[in-house]
Formats: C-alpha cells, structure tokens, sequence
C-alpha cells in the first residue's frame, strides 16, 4: 500500500489521538530511517564531560564531530507528566552541551546503505536548548571506501528556545545513478554549529528524530524497546556491563591462557573490533577448582558478524582441557564490540 492511500486511509479518524494511535500500530510502519531516533538505547554510557574528541559518546546512533569544540553529552529523562511542547508519548531524549563552539562541531546519525537516502524526502525533530542564535541541519550521502565523492546538500537552519518545537525540513537527495557505491556507505543527517566560527556555548536537546520519504512529516514512528535495542545492537553491541556479568563459557586452551566464546544476539554491519572497559584484572575465570584472572586484556580470535572468541593470558598456569566460566569482577568492566560506520 502506498504512503499516500495509507494517509488517505488515516482521514477518517476522528482525533489527532486517533491518528497517532494509527501510525503506531503499524500503519506506515518502517518508514523512519533513523535508528534510535526517541533516545532510549545509550549503550555506552548515560553521560560524558569536557570531551572534545570525534566519536559515539552516549545514545546509540548519535555520532559527535569535536572539530575543536568541547562538550558535556547526556541522556535525558522526560519529566513524568510531560513537556510542554512535547508529546506525552516520549520518555527520553539527548543534551548535547557545547561549552567551547567552533565551526562543524556537529552531531550526525549515519545509517548504512546510502541508496535508501535519494529522491524527495522529510526530515522532523523535536528539540529546544539555549545559547545558539542559530542551528543547522544539512545531509550528506557517502559512497563508502573507494566509491563517489561525497556529497553535502545545503545547510538549513532553525533556532531553538527554552520550550519544546517540531522542526520540519524538506529536502530533494540527490540521485545516485552512475555513482560507485563501496563498502561501507551510508546517508547522514547532520546537526549542529556548521559553518559559523563563534567559540560561544550552546545547548541542543533533541528527541523525536525522523528521516522519511515524500515531502509529509508524519507523526514520530515508536518502535518498541527491543526493537530499537537490536537495530542499535547490528552497530554496537555492549556484552558486558558492570559487576558480576558472565561474559560466557569456555576452556584453559593451554596452561597459560583462557578462552571463551558467545554468540552475538545479531548479525552486525561488519566484522566488529572488540574495546575492553577498566583493568585487564577485572575479570575471573572458573574451571575445576582453579580461580584465576586474566593478566592481559582480551583479545579477538576469527570474530565474525555473528559471534566472537576471546581469549587472554593466566595470572598462572592452569590445567590444559578444563572448561570454564568466566565473569567480570568490577563494576568497571566492559567489553563492547564496535561495528559502527
């Protein structure tokens, strides 16, 4: 069914209410093309502070250019009862607080394959914040490693206050026929200071993000929780968090070194690198009656897009063939596993 019968389908609802309700139980469903665009899933972590760096920071999807700026990240928890300015509906959202501004320091949502990203489109948001007379959005379509040039559509700007707005953005993607599309391409909206050279601070708070085809901004898609944690999950998956986590099951490989493996709970975008929270001695392995810790950190064996094998050295010999349970012992640890465009 197309968008425009779907639309037509909606008109004899009685109430916006109605309307919303509609929407969310699976009419136009998948339209958004923004993974995480409600802010719920932050993996990584629930804040950061005085980072000038390039990266994902917190909430999952939400890449920062540094580009010499310094910020403080956070996710956000909607007051109980509403924002004014705000549907009811939402319960998280991102602050980005750029203490030190500086031109294209910026945050940007990459999603894969750049061919979703053409023809007439529409992109909304909700969002408020302070010190910033002047905000941008652009788009970018990228051709991955080896393929087209990039390509950057000219910025629009929009201006927040102290109250809850939706932004609407029209935009015409460029088409892509004769392009060399290569591993690793995406579409990308871009938000944030842009072009302008000023060093003052800025807030942006922002939730609701939505990319959409056609040139009508629907109400805000909500995916479940677990729906958006395993599309957030096919680019970042964290296995370990904390204290007393299993990282998994498996053996003493040899005297001097231990190994486990799992299974990831999805297929991720690529082949992932492997990035260890805390001390290496933050972790203990169970097998027989040996206790021991791993005096190294881990390291990727043969990973795939479906499952990982670790492995690291003893804090002493142990006995060859035993299997083992291995767990973290901090509330620091953490191996993350990172797939991200």
């Amino acid at each position: 069914m197309t968008k425009a019968r779907d639309l037509a389908n909606l008109g004899n609802k009685t109430s916006l209410d109605e309307i919303n309700d509609a929407y969310n139980a699976g009419a136009l469903s998948n339209r958004n093309l923004i993974i995480n665009g409600s802010m719920a899933i932050s993996q990584r972590s629930l804040s950061v502070s005085s980072l000038t760096g390039t990266g994902y920071k917190t909430v999952d999807r939400i890449r920062v250019n540094g580009s010499g700026g310094t910020y403080n990240q956070s996710q956000q928890t909607v007051t109980v009862g509403g924002e004014t300015g705000l549907p009811v509906q939402f319960t998280k959202f991102l602050r980005h607080e750029c203490t030190v501004g500086n031109d294209n320091h910026i945050l940007m949502n990459r999603t894969e394959d750049v061919s979703k990203f053409v023809g007439t489109m529409k992109l909304s948001f909700y969002a408020k914040g302070s010190g910033a007379d002047v905000l941008a959005v652009k788009f970018h379509q990228a051709f991955g490693s080896g393929g087209s040039a990039d390509i950057y559509t000219s910025a629009q700007s929009f201006t927040v206050t102290s109250t809850w707005q939706r932004f609407e953005f029209n935009i015409e993607m460029p088409s892509i026929t004769g392009k060399t599309l290569a591993a690793g391409n995406f579409g990308s909206v871009l938000f944030g200071q842009d072009l302008s050279t000023s060093t003052a601070a800025w807030t942006l708070d922002i939730t609701g993000l939505q990319w959409e085809h056609g040139d009508t901004a629907t109400p805000f898609e909500h995916r479940s929780y677990g729906d958006e944690l395993a599309k957030c999950q096919r680019y970042y998956y964290k296995h370990i968090d904390g204290d007393t986590s299993q990282v998994g099951l498996g053996d003493h490989w040899s005297a001097t070194q231990l190994d486990v493996g799992f299974p990831f709970p999805v297929t991720m975008r690529a082949t992932p690198t492997l990035i260890q929270g805390g001390g290496s001695d933050h972790f203990e392995s169970y097998g027989g009656s040996e206790i021991r810790r791993p005096t190294g950190n881990w390291a990727l064996w043969r990973p795939t897009v479906t499952r990982a094998s670790l492995y690291a050295p003893s804090n002493s010999n142990v006995t060859p063939g035993f299997a083992t349970r291995v767990i973290s012992i901090h509330p620091d640890a953490f191996l993350g596993f990172d797939a991200e465009l």
